[in-house]
């Protein structure tokens, strides 16, 4: 694992992107196609948009898997993570194999079909985000470390919904779902390659305990270390907490 450091966020959201699709240009060339996951958060605007202007990309060739979604939520709600790619990164590149998670579903059923497409083949990329809370997908603290499902259920903390209010997602905390579909720890270490977009100031403490403190279940993204294709990248605010030791350990500073 190792850290890139960026001035600030649209310098960090080309860089990530061009590592992205050059990770997808490299999976067509080889097998014919390429499996992804996507996370849906603000952190990945600027990423996102650079992303699907990046050119040569052959997004009829890609696959694209959900990380997360709340229980209960309908698709047209404006906090959807399925209404954030489809408005993002779907219709921005007419992606057609997409394996979105219905929060309105069964979420049993949702699982089960979602869990057998994603085992079919190993996955090329993740694009994950890193929650105020360290969170990693929606497994928040104490996360679980060990279920090998693809996607389970999980409850919400307080923290992680309430970053999802001054997010500006939802009006108040009342209004956050409590149980969400989130893809699984293991599941997400299995991508062959993960890019984890950090910006912003509110991720620093996350990033500090993530990546100074122990491999937790208390810090979920701490995981991430012992991943050996996985790259963070941070913006000065996001490393703001990060001691020298750190930085010069890990940090490919850009």
């Amino acid at each position: 694992m190792i850290l890139k450091v960026f001035e600030e966020r649209n310098s960090l959201g080309k860089a990530a992107a061009a590592q992205a699709a050059a990770a997808l240009q490299r999976a067509i060339a080889e097998r014919g196609a390429a499996r992804i996951i996507a996370a849906s958060a603000a952190s990945q605007f600027e990423f996102l948009a650079a992303l699907t202007a990046a050119p040569g990309i052959e997004w009829k060739r890609v696959e694209l898997f959900h990380l997360d979604e709340y229980v209960g939520l309908p698709m047209a709600h404006p906090a959807s993570f399925c209404k954030f790619l489809r408005e993002r990164l779907i219709r921005k590149t007419n992606i057609t194999n997409c394996h979105l998670l219905d929060g309105e579903g069964q979420p049993g059923e949702v699982i089960r079909r979602t869990n057998e497409a994603i085992s079919a083949s190993p996955i090329d990329v993740a694009f994950v985000g890193i929650g105020e809370n360290g969170h990693l997908a929606f497994n928040d603290p104490p996360a679980d470390f060990d279920i090998e499902d693809p996607y389970i259920v999980v409850d919400l903390d307080q923290a992680c919904r309430e970053q999802q209010v001054a997010e500006g997602w939802f009006k108040e905390l009342a209004d956050v779902p409590k149980r969400a579909i989130s893809m699984s720890v293991r599941q997400v270490l299995k991508a062959n390659e993960i890019l984890a977009v950090v910006p912003g100031p509110r991720k620093a403490q996350a990033v500090k305990a993530c990546f100074e403190g122990e491999i937790t279940p208390s810090a979920p993204a701490s995981i991430l270390r012992t991943h050996p294709a996985a790259t963070i990248y941070l913006d000065q605010e996001s490393a703001a907490l990060l001691s020298p030791a750190t930085l010069s350990r890990l940090a490919a500073s850009a």
